[in-house]
């Protein structure tokens, strides 16, 4: 088998792909590319587990980042366990064609007891006493120890949140990517795997901070047009970006030449685009104004009740999965989302098969939003009744996901300090809330799950040798096959 490294190039696009990036736009030019029709929802979790098990999420059950568990009565964010995605994914094939076959799985999602040789995958410990401290799991056991010797701790406080994308005093604005870059390359020196797969973060922050793009018109170049008229730059690149794009460039390129010296052919490839976004859409204040959705006094804040709600919304970027314990309410609740500005399309339980997603976890309906769109949690009215974990970095309780934990509330006079006062609380052992995100929805400026119409914004997938077929476009349950092809190609 050719030894590959896959470096997933999160938020790459064939519009991002230029004067900014001019190692990865050379590393095309040199290969064989296509754009990704995205899968559906073009977000984390579903992306890759459609890549590693050529399925939809109808077989493999992804649905989303997260989804409703109807039998527990609780939405569940950000599960870790592989045993969650069915299906037989890349590795297991693999292996079974070579017994010597080994696959590194580093920071791709749902990593935990994956059946991967080697794997690394932020993991907090959560000690009885309250405190939540940074760490990474890793299979074998020892690796966790071993590689944080050599490479320092993992920068987890960068990997999400207000830090994540920016210098800060503990690291680089691309501290996370840098450091998985490096432990691609530890993991390599120390146990030369057959596959690695290797997810950089970088541009997904600022690209959800600022947008891709700016000014009202969007104009992008194909990635061949570029390729054969490098000079020409028609896409207005959001200048807020120019940094990301030029330091994953040099982090890519680096990991290139460290594989090429090693003989590894390299693959480059991502999950989803992302498009400007300016109108975020709270369905289940909507829901709540109709009297639909049921919440709970809690310490005199308000929590979402979803076991007890006739109907409530699991909000994931573009893509709303829509849960109804009364299907009375069915006709409506389409209604309403029928009427709601920014609601683009509407999948019922008939329509989930042609889009690949009729799996039990789906919601009851599903709303995909406009491009300009994108669904915020938010159930409370009054933002003096919100959860205390509302202002907070909490992927886990907060029952969506929620790109605004990217910020630091403005209307505080002075976050750092705030910061630095909750930090030594913690040190001395006091419990605090690091209650520093804001509840402004509009300041998110890009997000990603539907699909683009324009295909300049759909993901990338770029190899050395001609791997792919004839037509510049795939889908993304073709991107099982082609990794495959790649690895197994002997010539």
């Amino acid at each position: 088998m050719n030894r590959t490294a896959v470096i997933n190039i999160v938020g790459l696009t064939d519009a991002l792909i230029g004067e900014h990036t001019p190692r990865i736009r050379e590393f095309a030019a040199r290969g064989d590319k296509a754009s990704i029709e995205p899968a559906f929802p073009a977000v984390t979790c579903t992306a890759q587990s459609t890549y590693l098990t050529g399925t939809t999420p109808s077989a493999h059950g992804v649905v989303g980042n997260g989804w409703y568990n109807r039998e527990l009565a609780e939405i569940q964010f950000w599960k870790q366990s592989n045993h969650i995605v069915h299906g037989r994914k890349l590795w297991e094939e693999l292996r079974e064609r070579d017994p010597k076959f080994t696959c590194a799985k580093l920071f791709w999602w749902y990593n935990m007891y994956s059946n991967a040789d080697y794997s690394i995958t932020p993991r907090p410990m959560y000690p009885a006493d309250g405190r939540k401290v940074f760490d990474i799991y890793t299979h074998p056991g020892n690796i966790r120890h071993d590689i944080q010797s050599d490479l320092g701790p993992f920068p987890f406080p960068c990997f999400w949140g207000p830090a994540a994308g920016i210098d800060t005093p503990q690291g680089s604005a691309d501290a996370v990517s840098r450091w998985i870059a490096e432990s691609a390359k530890w993991i390599e020196k120390h146990h030369s795997p057959t596959l690695s797969l290797i997810y950089l973060p970088h541009l997904d922050y600022n690209l959800q901070r600022h947008g891709p793009y700016v000014g009202d018109e969007v104009t992008s170049l194909t990635l061949k047009e570029k390729l054969e008229t490098p000079h020409v730059v028609s896409y207005k690149i959001n200048p807020a970006i120019h940094r990301d794009l030029h330091e994953i460039d040099s982090i890519v390129g680096d990991l290139i030449n460290y594989f090429h010296g090693r003989s590894i052919q390299v693959i480059l490839l991502s999950e989803y685009g992302i498009t400007n976004a300016s109108n975020p859409i709270c369905i289940n204040q909507l829901f709540r104004e109709a009297k639909w959705l049921t919440v709970r006094e809690e310490l005199g804040l308000e929590i979402l009740d979803a076991g007890a709600s006739r109907a409530f919304a699991v909000t994931d970027h573009q893509v709303a999965h829509i849960y109804l314990h009364d299907r009375s309410l069915e006709g409506k609740v389409r209604a309403l989302l029928e009427k709601t500005k920014g609601i683009e399309t509407i999948l019922d339980r008939k329509t989930m098969a042609d889009w690949g997603i009729d799996h039990s976890r789906a919601g009851d309906l599903i709303a995909i939003a406009s491009e300009d769109s994108w669904f915020a949690y938010y159930y409370w009215i009054y933002d003096k009744f919100a959860p205390d974990f509302a202002r907070t970095v909490d992927i886990h309780r907060k029952p969506g996901y929620d790109p605004v934990e990217l910020f630091l509330d403005p209307k505080i006079w002075d976050a750092k300090l705030k910061i630095a006062w909750r930090l030594l609380q913690k040190k001395l052992g006091f419990r605090m809330l690091m209650d520093v995100i804001p509840l402004d929805a509009t300041l998110v400026k890009g997000s990603h799950g539907a699909r683009p119409k324009n295909v300049a914004d759909w993901p990338v997938l770029i190899t050395e040798k001609n791997c792919l077929p004839p037509s510049s476009q795939l889908h993304a349950t073709d991107v099982y096959h082609i990794l495959k092809r790649c690895i197994l190609d002997r010539e």
